[in-house]
Parts: structure tokens; C-alpha cells; sequence
């Protein structure tokens, strides 16, 4: 989310931000007598140092008032060790060392740096004290990118603390407010924030790991490694399971899900999507000639900011009543349109133009000469370029100076300038004081991955643990028959949508349309809800989004299906 790797985020197919700090498990810099050249007389460069293992796990006790209830609770920050395959993965002990005896353990390489790959997963678990483990959900959240850590879900959802960002303008800076958060789910189910592999204080490890870890499928087998794990470590096997995932974090739990339920027998009460994206070839920004169904997908939120923003004439009075207006004409009179290609004629291509104009406030000659097809980036740039302003992605309420003036798409995203440092520093602050978890370390927020490719190839369709459910990427990564094939293992998977009305990275009509095509049997729709917000991407960086987004959720983990019930 910052500007070196906006470009990508517009794309939705490579990282979020990223910082110059390693994620290896040490540094690669050569040292002693061979920094710089071997100069060991010919006998050849020295061993490379063992790497560092993981510090031990904190533990804490803290309590929090959430609906009238004083509720107690530990809070367990570590890390958990998983392997890149299944094979290696069952070779490794509690602490992420070889078992003794095991082929890992009786062939070691000569050089640790030739070591299998590891992941040292970073992670934080809340537990309501005196709770029964059989009648206690738990769920497993986690963010994006893919490559950002889980610090925007954990400092800003529904943990026991969160960072305040009234309003929707840039914060102030330091000293900024963690406060104690009334909408804490602790009410309802523990939980796990879980950091992808090579973030937070996690670490990797070993050769190739990053090959190893970074990819759309060899992410969801270490998160899938790493649940399996939890559920040893903490005796949480007969647990309702849920799992929240927020931007590409959703893109990994369709994957996820269907790894769970048909590679790992372990089954889910629920997945909870925030800012879904299952097929990446209709995401906004991308504007790929030939592919136009991203352009009446992001429609609604087009208008829906325009709504905001105030720059409608006339004004409608009510938002949801409006945006059903826009969507009835997205899927019928535009969608026509655009499907009718060069043979549209000038004059329903003006026709549609000024419709759109009506629904956006984006001017007509502006969207005839863009052949009425808008991408995410260009709206923002455009939408408020007579103000000089750029208008937000992750959440379009926000604004900011625009860079360059003579640009086509936005350069920046105003909401990430003006959150960013906010949660950064207050991530810093709560693990280090408050969870006395640390100490000497980096906390790194996005992935490094200087030159190193995620991996958006797919596995063949198949079950188990060797095949993912989707398709190859050929023509753009969709991982709905992932969510699909769980559920139809699973009928009583219950599957929660959230979006915000002004998310312009993940549209909530996009998710909407995603779900309602998803390969699944008429009967199974009634296994999905839809919840809208009035905020964007992270709907709850609003206050009074954040309240309904714990309502919904709490109620959503109350009304899964239970083994007991």
C-alpha cells in the first residue's frame, strides 16, 4: 500500500507494499574471512552460520469489556514452524527441528544453507480464560497483498485493541490512539492473527524458500500446515473453525478452505470473506481489451462514490435505493453495450455516456473518448481531477493532492498515506509493550521480495493435498471452484460476504457477482449471506462500521452449524 507498489496493487496480482528489510531467518551477506572474495587460500568458502531459531513465546493476561461482559483472557504471541511440503512438514517437531530419527534428521546437509526450506510463522491467539475448548469457536484471521502481514485485521478489526482513524482525511502524526476495542469478537470466539510467511516477526528459512512459500498454493498449504499445527499445540481439534481472510486473504481462503475439508479431513463451521476476489481477471484496474465485465462490476462503486462525494445533480436521497438503480443498468443496458464492441453506434455509445455521466458525475466527453470503459486507476485520478485531488482506492471517501497532474491512472492511494504510519507504529508499540514479544527484532510489515515472483500458477483440479481446486492462471487466477468444491464436500459450510459500498480494490458488486456464480447447486445458496458497509476496503476503520462488522460476525458464528447442536 505504498507508492513504490501501487502499480501492482492497481493490478491486484502482485504484492502490496513492501520495505527494505530481509525476511530471511538471517542475513545472506558473506562474513569473517570471505566478506568480500574468498580469500581462504584455496580451501573454499566457510559453512554458513546456523540461522537463528525463533524466541521463545509470550504469554500475557489482559482483560476487556465487550456488550457488558468483563472478559478475561491470555494472550499468546510466538511462532509456529511449518514445512514446505507434507512430507518435511511431518518430519518436524514442536519446536521446527527435525524429530530425531527422521530422514531430516539422519541426513543433514553439510552447509545449513542447503537446509529444507521452513516458514517461522508469526502469529498472536487471544483465549477467553475457563473456556471449554469443544464449545469455543475459534478463528483464524489473516490480510493479503499477497505479501502483506496481518497487522491492518489485528490493530484495526475486532482484536481486543485498535488504532484510531476517525474521519476520512490524513492523521495527524505522533503520538497516535490504541484503544481498547469494545467490538472485540472475544465475546463470541478466540483469535488467531496469523502472519503469511516472511512477515511480522515470521521468518524463512532454508534453501529456495521464498520459491517454496510464495505462490498462491504453496501459501495456502503453510497456512493449512500452521492451522494443523495450532490445533496440536493448543488441544483446539474438536473447536468449531472459522476462518476471516480480508483482500487476497479471501483469495486464500477459498484455496484454503477446499485444502482443509479435502486435503487435511479437517472441516469449517464458516469462512468469512472481507473485500473479496476470486477472479482476478475482472478486477478493476486491469482494463484488458475483450474482458469488459470488470467495467459494469465496478459501476456501482463509481456511483456509490459519486454519492459521497456529492457530485450527483440531482442528489439522490438515499444510497441503497440508488445503487440498485445502477445496477440493474450495469448488467443490462451498459453491459450491452460494451458487449456490442465497435458495432455500437455513435449515437448509443453517447446515449449510454451520459447515463453513466448521470451515475458517476465523470464527464461525458471524457467517458465517450475512453469508449466508456473506466478502470479503477483512471476513475481515481479523474474523478476529482478539476480539484487537483486523487481519490482513493482501498477506500474512495479519501482524497489526496494528486502527483502528477498530466497522469491517466492514480500514482498513490491517499487512504494508505494517511493510515499507513498510524499502524505501523502502533503494531510496533502494542507487540514489543504490551505483548513483550520483540524484543531486537524487526516487525515487517510487507514481504520483501526483491525480484522474487508470486506465484500465481495453479496446481491440476483434484482433491487432496497435491491439487487445488481452481484452474491454471491462463487466463487470469479464479479460485471460485476452490470455494465451490468445499462447499459441495461440506453442505454445511456457512459462507459470510463483506464489502464496503467505496472499496475500489475489491468491489463489493464484483464479490457479489463472484458468489452468485460460484459452480454450486441451487440448494447451497442459502449457505451464503451478503453484508455491506458504508466505508471501503477495511470497513472497519469506520467506528460504526467496525460495531456492525462485529454484530454480523458474532451472529454469523452463533448461526454456523454445530456438531453438538
Amino acid at each position: 500500500m505504498k507508492l513504490a507498489s501501487y502499480i501492482f496493487a492497481a493490478a491486484l496480482a502482485a504484492t502490496l507494499s513492501t520495505l527494505p528489510v530481509a525476511t530471511r531467518a538471517q542475513d545472506e551477506k558473506p562474513s569473517g574471512r570471505n566478506a568480500g572474495g574468498d580469500q581462504s587460500g584455496g580451501r573454499g568458502q566457510e559453512r554458513s552460520p546456523e540461522p537463528a531459531p525463533p524466541p521463545p513465546d509470550s504469554t500475557t493476561q489482559a482483560t476487556i469489556d465487550v456488550g457488558g461482559q468483563h472478559i478475561a483472557y491470555t494472550a499468546i504471541a510466538g511462532t509456529i514452524t511449518v514445512g514446505a511440503t507434507d512430507t518435511e512438514d511431518a518430519q518436524l517437531g514442536p519446536d521446527g527441528k527435525p524429530l530425531p530419527g527422521s530422514q531430516l534428521a539422519l541426513t543433514p546437509p553439510k552447509d545449513p544453507s542447503d537446509a529444507p526450506p521452513v516458514a517461522h510463522m508469526f502469529y498472536v491467539a487471544y483465549f477467553k480464560t475457563g473456556a471449554k475448548a469443544e464449545d469455543r469457536p475459534v478463528t483464524f484471521f489473516y490480510n493479503g497483498g499477497p505479501g502483506s502481514s496481518t497487522m491492518w485485521l489485528h490493530m484495526g478489526s475486532l482484536g481486543p485493541k485498535y488504532v484510531e482513524t476517525a474521519g476520512d482525511t490524513h492523521l495527524p502524526g505522533a503520538p497516535y490512539k490504541l484503544i481498547d476495542n469494545p467490538d472485540c469478537l472475544l465475546d463470541v470466539s478466540d483469535l488467531v492473527f496469523i502472519d503469511m510467511p516472511g512477515t511480522g516477526f515470521g521468518r524463512l528459512a532454508g534453501k529456495n524458500a521464498e520459491n517454496a512459500f510464495w505462490g498462491v498454493d504453496q501459501d495456502a498449504q503453510a497456512f493449512a500446515r500452521f492451522i494443523a499445527r495450532f490445533l496440536v499445540k493448543y488441544g483446539r481439534w474438536n473447536s468449531p473453525k472459522f476462518l476471516f481472510g480480508e483482500s487476497y486473504g479471501t483469495t486464500r481462503s477459498a484455496v484454503l478452505a477446499n485444502l482443509l475439508e479435502n486435503g487435511k479431513s479437517i472441516d469449517l463451521n464458516g469462512v468469512m470473506l472481507l473485500g473479496e476476489i476470486f477472479n482476478f481477471a475482472s478486477a478493476a484496474g486491469l482494463g484488458r481489451p475483450g474482458m469488459d465485465l470488470a467495467y459494469p462490476l465496478a459501476l456501482p462503486t463509481y456511483a456509490a462514490t459519486a454519492w459521497y462525494h456529492k457530485k450527483l445533480s440531482p442528489q439522490p436521497a438515499a444510497l441503497d435505493p440508488f445503487l440498485k438503480e445502477v445496477e440493474d443498468f450495469a448488467l443490462g443496458e451498459y453491459m450491452h453495450a460494451l458487449a456490442e464492441g465497435n458495432a455500437l453506434s455513435d449515437a448509443d455509445k453517447r446515449s449510454v455516456a451520459e447515463k453513466l455521466h448521470q451515475y458517476t458525475g465523470l464527464p461525458v466527453d471524457y467517458l465517450i473518448k475512453a469508449n466508456l470503459r473506466v478502470t479503477g486507476g483512471e476513475f481515481e485520478k479523474t474523478f476529482e481531477d478539476d480539484e487537483g485531488m486523487t481519490t482513493g482506492r482501498y477506500d474512495t471517501r479519501f482524497t489526496g493532492p494528486t502527483l502528477d497532474p498530466l497522469s491517466e491512472s492514480a500514482e498513490y492511494d491517499p487512504q494508505s498515506a494517511a493510515i499507513s504510519s498510524a499502524y505501523f507504529s502502533l503494531v510496533n508499540l502494542y507487540l514489543r509493550d504490551y505483548l513483550k514479544y520483540g524484543a531486537g527484532q524487526t516487525y515487517i510489515p510487507s514481504a520483501l521480495f526483491d525480484g522474487h515472483r508470486w506465484d500465481m500458477n495453479r496446481q491440476p483440479m483434484g482433491r487432496g493435498p497435491g491439487g487445488g481446486g481452481g484452474a491454471s492462471n491462463a487466463g487470469g487466477l479464479n479460485v471460485s471452484n476452490d470455494l465451490a468444491e468445499a462447499m459441495k464436500t461440506n453442505p454445511h459450510l456457512k459462507v459470510m460476504v463483506n464489502d464496503g459500498y467505496y472499496d475500489l480494490a475489491t468491489p463489493f458488486f464484483a464479490a457479489h457477482y463472484e458468489e452468485e456464480h460460484l459452480p454450486i447447486p441451487a440448494s447451497l445458496t442459502k449457505n451464503i449471506e451478503y453484508d455491506w458497509y458504508e466505508a471501503g476496503h477495511m470497513a472497519y476503520v469506520r467506528d460504526e462500521c467496525r460495531k456492525q462488522l462485529h454484530d454480523r460476525v458474532a451472529a454469523f458464528i452463533k448461526g454456523a452449524d454445530y456438531g453438538a447442536q
